[in-house]
């Protein structure tokens, strides 16, 4: 059986460089779970746990059917209250961060396939399965770029992120998007690597 790999598929979008640039991305299907606090916190940790327990169900789900595939990295949006604040370093404190946390998957994962195994999730797994949820994202235009290093030294990469936006004609929409290509229990905080992205549109 042929494993569908996302990530080769829709390279362009999750293989950029250090240096930003432009892309168009397409509408395409997510697990998501929102909630609101410090990243790595309690609530941020059930999420994780319940949208990886969601991916690998409907993975094997899937596989049974004859249609097997790579269970994608976490990504996140994030965003605050104050709707002004743009820049990571003018952010209020961490515990009042809201975010949503994202796990593409192919778009032959279908409503009625999720709603099947959610019951047996919510049973073994626990209440937090509830709160996740598939829906369709289309972030169309947005500027991106590769951050390598540590999360707090992400401020660095964004300023150079938005002066490329401002640059080229652009202005900021939508909510910051992270993509996490690294896993932080095996590499180390210099090697993390995290894309960085951030719709846009003409000014």
């Amino acid at each position: 059986m042929e494993k569908l790999d996302l990530r080769k598929q829709l390279k362009a979008y999750y293989s950029p460089s250090e240096k930003p640039g432009i892309v168009d991305i397409p509408e395409l299907t997510y697990l998501t779970y929102t909630g609101r606090g410090e990243p790595g916190g309690e609530a941020y940790s059930e999420a994780l746990a319940a949208l990886y327990a969601a991916a690998y169900t409907l993975k094997f789900a899937s596989k049974k059917k004859g249609r097997d595939f790579t269970v994608m990295t976490l990504e996140g949006l994030w965003w605050w209250d104050n709707h002004g604040i743009i820049n990571l370093e003018d952010a209020p404190p961490r515990e009042t961060w809201n975010w949503t946390s994202i796990i593409l998957v192919p778009d032959f994962i279908t409503a009625a396939m999720f709603e099947e195994v959610k019951p047996d999730l919510i049973e073994k797994k626990g209440r937090a399965l509830e709160k996740v949820k598939l829906g369709r994202i289309h972030e169309g235009l947005s500027a991106q770029m590769l951050h390598v290093g540590p999360f707090s030294d992400e401020p660095r990469s964004q300023k150079i992120l938005h002066g490329f936006i401002d640059e080229n004609g652009y202005r900021l929409r939508g909510r910051h998007h992270e993509i996490y290509m690294s896993d932080p229990r095996r590499t180390p905080q210099e090697k993390w690597k995290t894309i960085l992205r951030h719709p846009i549109e003409k000014v």
